[in-house]
């Protein structure tokens, strides 16, 4: 028996630290963190359902986090009755084994059900614009492949729980309003802190 977390991290879980250390609270000795770029194929989650045994507990922030649409929602629930999975979802307060959240309902569960499309449509979509901006982001000289890097690294860092102070002394930017501009540009929402939620415009950034 095994408790495996798993993390799909698109911009829109704005949750991620939460989550993780519910999972790591819960016991998961494993938790699988999926690229957002990978929201088509999601390489991780079918490799973990494929290695899945009987016992084993799964843990992810929301249905529609993990799963690409109802038809996957069938096939996972058929999965766990078969072979004795236990699913429990976070923020949807669902738990089939039916302890962690005793006042959740059947309507509730079905209100969950009835979103699932709307929710991973609205991932989907929201990843395939960072994908295409990327696209259009590719270097086309050495200093723009430099700008990139670094950018990169500030986005990695940013999602890897660094502090914007730290981010602004390693990146070599003037001030650590350029920090927040390279977040913005690459569709990274702040999640910690007194910054949360996405970057918004301001009159004075706009001049």
């Amino acid at each position: 028996m095994a408790n495996i977390g798993y993390l799909f991290l698109s911009r829109n879980l704005v949750t991620r630290d939460e989550d993780r250390a519910w999972m790591t609270k819960f016991g998961c000795g494993t938790i699988i963190e999926e690229e957002g770029i990978q929201e088509r194929f999601r390489p991780e989650w079918r490799k973990m359902l494929s290695q899945l045994q009987s016992g084993d507990v799964i843990v992810v922030s929301r249905l529609s986090n993990a799963l690409r649409g109802i038809r996957e929602l069938g096939v996972l629930l058929g999965l766990c009755k078969e072979c004795g999975i236990r699913l429990i979802s976070i923020h949807d307060e669902i738990d089939t084994k039916g302890t962690l959240f005793p006042d959740t309902t059947s309507g509730d569960v079905l209100d969950v059900i009835a979103r699932i499309s709307a929710e991973t449509t609205a991932i989907r979509r929201s990843e395939a614009r960072i994908l295409q901006r990327r696209r259009d982001m590719k270097p086309k000289t050495e200093k723009e492949s430099v700008r990139l890097k670094k950018e990169k690294t500030v986005v990695n860092m940013y999602n890897s729980g660094h502090s914007i102070d730290d981010i602004w002394k390693v990146s070599g930017y003037k001030s650590r309003t350029s920090v927040f501009r390279v977040l913005n540009r690459n569709g990274v929402q702040l999640n910690r802190g007194r910054h949360q939620g996405p970057i918004k415009r301001t009159k004075k950034n706009e001049k």
